[in-house]
């Protein structure tokens, strides 16, 4: 694999043998966010942060979770990905900031700021510096030139808008914005057959109708491509029109996942079903097929929720013959502070 990071670290790191010890409990201290970047061809990735922290239960984010799955995996999960003391999984939200030789754009768009989301608290009338970090990582609102959500939920359109004079305005003003047709039918709340969700609401009117008065929208299909690098992917099941965003650079290749894949519990056990996902079975084969198509084709896997490491490469578990199974090689990138 020739993909190089900017911090000096590389891939391949097995967590069953980092320097976190296997019994460690507690989550690793993140007062700060540090800078991932990671260069794949002649595009430059980094990641941007909203969130990093304690999440849901796991039988609370899974619908078929069993408490003894994250036994099996210990060495490797704690604790990193989860703390047992207070049953909690370890969660990030991040979007991801791609250059390439022609144009800047950002994947995914996470929570935002000053959004009332009443279903999910450390969602609700957030103030975070989110666009402080988006500085740090090497670009300004004007400065992006597209937007690409891989569904519309509210952890992945919220920096859509920002709050200005009391209005919810876009935060990119020189961006298009790409959204799947299917994915914006499904939210769009003005339709007579719209059906609603908790954790969506209010979302359609802050973070994605002001970009549609504005005029910046451009509702797109699977296949549509920017800068030939970036190729939008049918991905659905966790929504109608969710999809994956595959790059292809100097003969390398990453996948930014969605929410095709939550947690890296999912790894070992893809079965795991989110309690977001509002066709399960139709999400379980599309996280199979993007995994299987990882371990296979050596695609470097970009979740938006995964926490630190936040990136992996996927092979297969050869140990788990009963059950499609993967085991992530992850960046030497995370130790205990």
């Amino acid at each position: 694999m020739g993909h190089r990071r900017q911090d000096g670290a590389g891939f391949g790191q097995d967590l069953r043998r980092s320097s976190v010890h296997a019994g460690q409990t507690g989550f690793i201290r993140n007062p700060e966010p540090r800078m991932l970047q990671i260069q794949i061809g002649d595009t430059l990735i980094t990641r941007v942060q909203d969130y990093e922290g304690p999440g849901f239960a796991p039988e609370e984010m899974f619908v078929n979770y069993q408490p003894g799955q994250w036994q099996s995996e210990r060495d490797w999960l704690v604790p990193r990905f989860y703390d047992p003391q207070a049953n909690q999984v370890r969660t990030s939200i991040h979007s991801w900031l791609v250059r390439t030789p022609q144009h800047t754009v950002l994947i995914d768009a996470c929570i935002g700021n000053h959004k009332p989301r009443p279903s999910i608290p450390r969602f609700n009338q957030r103030n975070e510096p989110w666009l402080e970090r988006l500085a740090q990582a090497g670009a300004h609102p004007e400065q992006v030139d597209f937007v690409m959500c891989t569904h519309l939920h509210a952890d992945h359109v919220g920096w859509n808008t920002r709050l200005q004079d009391g209005r919810w305005v876009p935060t990119f003003p020189n961006a298009r914005y790409l959204f799947t047709r299917a994915e914006y039918e499904r939210w769009d709340d003005r339709r007579p057959d719209y059906v609603p969700k908790p954790i969506n609401q209010h979302v359609f009117a802050d973070s994605i109708l002001p970009v549609v008065e504005s005029g910046q929208m451009q509702l797109v299909d699977v296949g549509h491509t920017v800068d030939d690098a970036l190729t939008v992917e049918a991905a659905h099941g966790h929504t109608a029109g969710h999809v994956k965003i595959r790059l292809q650079s100097g003969g390398e290749q990453a996948m930014f996942s969605g929410d095709t894949i939550h947690h890296p519990l999912q790894l070992p056990f893809p079965q795991l079903i989110s309690v977001f996902d509002e066709n399960p079975e139709q999400a379980l084969q599309t996280r199979l097929d993007m995994l299987a198509d990882c371990a296979e084709h050596g695609v470097l896997l970009m979740p938006t929720h995964f926490a630190a490491p936040y990136c992996c490469h996927v092979q297969a578990d050869s140990g788990r013959t009963h059950q499609p199974s993967y085991r992530g090689r992850w960046h030497a990138y995370c130790e205990s502070t």
